[in-house]
C-alpha cells in the first residue's frame, strides 16, 4: 500500500510575512520552523521559530521564496494544515488551520486530537 504524501500549505499572507520577518532579521538562509509539542490548554501547542538548519527528520515546504521547516513527528499532527497570517484589531499572528484537530483553545495556539 502506498502512503499518501504528507504536507502543509503556507498561505500567501503567511509567506509574505515570513519573508518580511526574515528581511528584518537580515540573516540569509533563515526558515520558519513549525513544531508541535505537548502542553497548552488543549494538550498540544504550536511553536514557531526561525532556524537556519534542516535536520535529517525535517520536511520543507516553500511558497513565495520562503521556506517552512517541520519535523516528521509534528507533520503527522499537522498533515493537511494551512499556515496563515491574520491581522485583527487585537493583534496579528500566525494561525494554523489544522484539519486533524478535534478542538482548539480560544487563542488558537493549542489543540487536541
Amino acid at each position: 500500500m502506498i502512503m499518501p504524501e504528507m504536507s502543509i500549505t503556507l498561505s500567501e499572507r503567511a509567506a509574505t510575512q515570513i519573508g518580511h520577518l526574515i528581511a528584518v532579521e537580515d540573516q540569509a538562509g533563515l526558515m520558519l520552523r513549525i513544531s508541535v509539542s505537548g502542553g497548552g490548554c488543549s494538550g498540544f501547542q504550536y511553536g514557531f521559530a526561525f532556524d537556519d538548519a534542516v535536520n535529517a527528520d525535517d520536511r520543507t515546504f516553500e511558497r513565495g521564496g520562503v521556506t517552512a521547516v517541520i519535523d516528521e513527528t509534528s507533520l503527522e499532527l499537522l498533515n493537511g494544515a494551512e499556515v496563515d497570517y491574520v491581522e485583527e484589531l487585537v493583534g496579528s499572528s500566525f494561525q494554523i488551520k489544522n484539519p486533524n484537530a478535534a478542538s482548539s483553545c480560544g487563542c488558537g495556539s493549542s489543540f487536541s486530537i
